[in-house]
């Protein structure tokens, strides 16, 4: 089975490979999911760059400490969505295979490290609309499959 991709892969083009992991964390009810704004105005999953020595589980441990302050338990491993994208801020081309969990409880444990992120809580598909990166989307509507929502 191959990954979903998302974006266009240009022909001729170099990209950086920029690997990340990111979670789904959905409210105890199930009806909302938080968000990450970065300073750019575009809205992501929490989660990030996977660092040179770190495996999934503690790149995201790290990245939800960094950008929310929350520890989480981590459930259902979604898969692999690959994204091909220019980000014009770095003026480079990225291709970001995208590491997608859930998370199935938080908590919050610390203020976050990162205090240039705007967090906020959207009903599940107000939630995907925002959402910048179709790996992304892709990984809330997984979600919502194996939720039954």
């Amino acid at each position: 089975m191959t990954n979903p991709t998302f974006g266009e892969k240009i022909e001729g083009v170099t990209y950086k490979n920029r690997y990340g992991v990111y979670a789904v964390i959905p409210d105890a009810n199930h009806e909302n999911i938080i968000l990450v704004q970065a300073p750019n105005g575009a809205w992501f999953l929490p989660g990030g760059e996977i660092e040179e020595g770190e495996n999934h589980f503690e790149a995201l441990k790290r990245e939800l400490i960094e950008e929310l302050g929350f520890s989480a338990e981590i459930g259902t491993y979604y898969g692999q969505a690959d994204e091909y994208f220019y980000s014009s801020h770095r003026d480079t081309y990225y291709y970001n295979p995208a590491y997608l969990y859930e998370a199935t409880s938080y908590q919050e444990i610390q203020k976050p490290l990162e205090d240039f992120n705007h967090l906020a809580w959207f009903p599940i598909d107000e939630a995907i609309a925002h959402l910048k990166r179709g790996s992304h989307k892709w990984a809330i509507e997984a979600w919502k499959k194996q939720h039954q929502i």
